[in-house]
């Protein structure tokens, strides 16, 4: 597990805390790999149904000469287990007669491989992610863009794909103005009074270079909203270098802060303190941002792109990521409009309650107990 969760990490811990609270039953081994000594960072389930697996090969041995060329060892054989279930793409080798459930998040690096760093890009392609989902019985997708992804690009039988939403954590919600750790996190941060928030990795696919773009375009355009200030959160991704200079060549980046990664713990706070929340990704798998901000009281800017008006519904703002003016014009819309920013609030708060963990877990148990049985 990474030091940091977040994406992946954060979904896989999030549903399978949700699969152990539902399911006392039946017994769960939780397999991980790492040379390096990564208890301090491995979640704790102290349940008497869980198990926790560990082997300490190099990663590099252990993915690419053990999984991808010697086929050895199979997985759900040394795990001596009924069912596998992968949470994410990734090198591994099952028997033939294994049934398997390998959720799968996006195809971004299909699509915009522009997108990503050779090695990521080199990863992609050793994995062979074609033969990798038509490998598993049963392909979870989380939105059904993924869905449609998988049929278009993999040629995956329909049949073999069932779409499961991610959840929002129930920690994600509006937190009355005043109170202490609200004031903590401000002062933690050095936030501004009046901000826009993007929260996110930073790399090409996230559009961040866009949102400094349009910052600047909104505040060429209106000097009445010259309070709002531009605050970026995130951990550095690949390629970010670029994001960087375009803050630098910005005439207003005196008003642009980066925080770099933010404690899971904070985010709730950093979503409160925040007047909206832009989100002009290019290609999202699910986009659980959006939904994160909605259910904390925040009004949303988001793409018309790949998923997201699946998830954000008529609940958000939705503008073209590639058109910068766009976006410039939807901040304006916004920050200028309290009637707009009360009705989304309040449209946001309603769609991000349809997305709860437990629902996400309830469903992948459903499809546990069907190939099971």
């Amino acid at each position: 597990m990474e030091a940091r969760y977040s994406g992946v990490s954060e979904y896989s811990y999030n549903l399978v805390k949700e699969i152990l609270r539902l399911d006392p039953v039946n017994q769960y081994k939780l397999f991980y790999n790492s040379f390096r000594d990564i208890s301090k960072h491995l979640p704790s389930f102290y349940l008497a149904n869980v198990e926790l697996v560990g082997k300490s090969y190099p990663n590099k041995i252990f993915n690419y000469l053990l999984q991808k060329f010697l086929v050895y060892p199979k997985i759900d054989q040394l795990l001596e287990v009924n069912l596998f279930f992968m949470p994410h793409l990734n090198f591994i080798a099952l028997s033939p007669q294994s049934k398997s459930v390998l959720t799968v998040h996006d195809l971004s690096f299909l699509r915009y491989s522009e997108f990503f760093s050779w090695r990521k890009n080199f990863w992609h392609y050793m994995i062979n992610v074609k033969q990798l989902v038509n490998n598993f019985t049963r392909i979870i997708a989380v939105s059904a863009n993924t869905k449609n992804d998988l049929i278009k690009l993999l040629q995956v039988n329909p049949a073999k794909i069932k779409v499961i939403y991610s959840g929002v954590g129930e920690d994600y919600q509006p937190i009355k103005a005043g109170g202490f750790e609200l004031a903590e996190v401000r002062k933690k941060y050095n936030l501004p009074a009046r901000f826009i928030l993007y929260l996110g990795t930073l790399e090409p696919r996230k559009n961040v270079e866009g949102i400094i773009r349009a910052y600047s375009e909104l505040r060429v355009a209106s000097y009445e909203l010259r309070d709002y200030k531009l605050v970026i959160a995130g951990g550095r991704g690949w390629r970010s270098s670029r994001i960087f200079s375009e803050w630098q060549e910005s005439k207003y980046k005196e008003d642009i802060k980066f925080l770099g990664y933010v404690d899971k713990q904070d985010k709730v706070f950093l979503y409160n303190l925040a007047t909206v929340f832009i989100y002009p990704s290019f290609y999202e798998g699910f986009g659980l941002p959006p939904l994160e901000a909605m259910a904390c009281g925040l009004p949303v800017i988001t793409s018309y792109s790949s998923s997201l008006p699946e998830v954000v519904g008529d609940a958000a703002i939705l503008v073209d990521p590639y058109n910068i003016t766009d976006i410039a014009q939807a901040l304006n819309q916004v920050l200028s409009n309290q009637d707009l920013q009360d009705s989304l609030i309040i449209k946001g708060l309603a769609r991000a309650s349809q997305f709860k963990w437990g629902k996400s877990a309830t469903e992948y148990l459903e499809v546990f107990r069907e190939l099971a049985d």
